[in-house]
């Protein structure tokens, strides 16, 4: 009974804990986006703040492997060191690098609804991989898929409010950040679309290397289950990667100084790779790959926002305000659907867990009074 009731109040944590956790990765999400927009405005190489950002990041949370996963840390094997290698190689070069070069030739604003295509497409791919049950003859199967559905349309629908939301005009930060580009002629209209055209490929990439690594991800953590050496080796394995890819592109920047650029690679290490992959390697031990991506949607609007705000990108929503607004509602509506039909069939599946867990000490139970009996008979005989 006691160990039902901690296991009880245990839930009630997480139930709490984890979408606040994922709360905060979005608030992460909106200062990287925004960060390293300058950067990379500045002239800093993608390669260069992936390398430095997974660097700092093994750095932060060593302390904590070292403390709390010590005799963890002594299984690792060529099992698991293939494992979080796959892991690196989809979570950092394809997801997070193929995301900088796409950001560095849009906007911050652009670049932050395709974070919201993430859900469906890891939803999609885990479905295909059977990672992910789409169970449509119930109703929390419906629910989560309605779910996804909304927060996608929700976002194309935000997108199309936005009217033009491709043309970034540098004012405050960016003139401040490069006085160079500052005064350097607008770009002709044909290399701007061009740059368009790339920046959204490389984008789309980034999406697909998100969603695979969310579902690798989630084999890891059942294979290893251990959050912080998890993190701690794929942000190193991570490195070895960036810096293998970036010397092949380019041999120079590689050196950082006492401005902008430490700033960005610092708060991106600490904060958006360590303390995030920590917090994503949780929910998804807890809830599934899908779970962590559904609330990419709630940093677009922010990130609109501030893109516009301090990096000076126009947002046309005078008179479609109404759409706006619209797919906005959407999305929150579809991000609590998909939490709705999560939740109910992971209460369902610890009710048909605890109910078999039951049985199986009923069972054990009737077993130890049938063998006594048969030895009370036995010694009565």
């Amino acid at each position: 009974m006691a160990m039902l009731t901690a296991a009880r109040a245990t839930t009630a944590r997480e139930a709490v804990m984890i979408p606040l956790s994922m709360v905060a990765v979005q608030a992460f999400m909106v200062g990287m986006i925004l960060l390293s927009k300058v950067a990379l405005n500045a002239g800093m190489h993608p390669m260069v703040i992936l390398l430095y950002r997974n660097l700092i990041a093994a750095a932060t949370v060593a302390p904590a492997a070292i403390f709390f996963e010590s005799e963890m840390l002594k299984k690792v094997d060529w099992v698991v060191l293939g494992w979080i290698s796959a892991n690196a190689t989809f979570g950092v070069v394809p997801a997070m690098g193929l995301y900088y070069y796409g950001l560095r030739t849009t906007s911050a604003a652009y670049s932050a609804i395709f974070i919201n295509l993430i859900p469906i497409v890891t939803f999609v791919i885990a479905v295909l991989l059977r990672t992910e049950k789409l169970a449509l003859g119930n109703w929390h199967g419906r629910t989560k898929l309605l779910g996804a559905l909304l927060c996608v349309g929700g976002t194309m629908v935000v997108t199309l409010s936005k009217g033009h939301p491709l043309h970034l005009w540098p004012t405050g930060i960016l003139k401040a950040s490069d006085d160079d580009d500052s005064r350097a002629p607008a770009s002709p209209a044909g290399a701007h679309r061009h740059g368009m055209v790339a920046g959204t490929v490389f984008l789309c990439g980034s999406c697909v290397g998100y969603s695979l690594w969310l579902i690798v991800q989630a084999r890891v953590a059942r294979i290893f289950p251990a959050k912080y050496s998890i993190t701690m080796l794929t942000c190193l394995v991570g490195s070895i990667q960036s810096f293998l890819v970036g010397i092949c592109i380019s041999r120079t920047g590689w050196k950082l100084g006492w401005n902008l650029q430490l700033l960005t690679v610092v708060y991106l290490g600490v904060f958006n790779t360590g303390v995030t992959f920590v917090l994503i390697s949780w929910a998804i031990s807890r809830r599934g790959p899908i779970y962590p991506p559904m609330f990419n949607s709630l940093s677009l609007v922010v990130a609109t926002i501030l893109d516009s705000v301090l990096l000076g990108t126009s947002i046309y929503v005078e008179r479609q305000a109404y759409i706006f607004a619209l797919g906005t509602l959407l999305v929150v509506l579809g991000l609590y659907a998909y939490l709705w039909g999560k939740g109910t069939e992971m209460k369902l599946a610890a009710a048909a867990q605890a109910a078999a867990a039951a049985q199986e000490e009923t069972g054990q139970h009737q077993r130890r009074d049938g063998t006594h009996e048969m030895a009370n008979s036995a010694r009565a005989n």
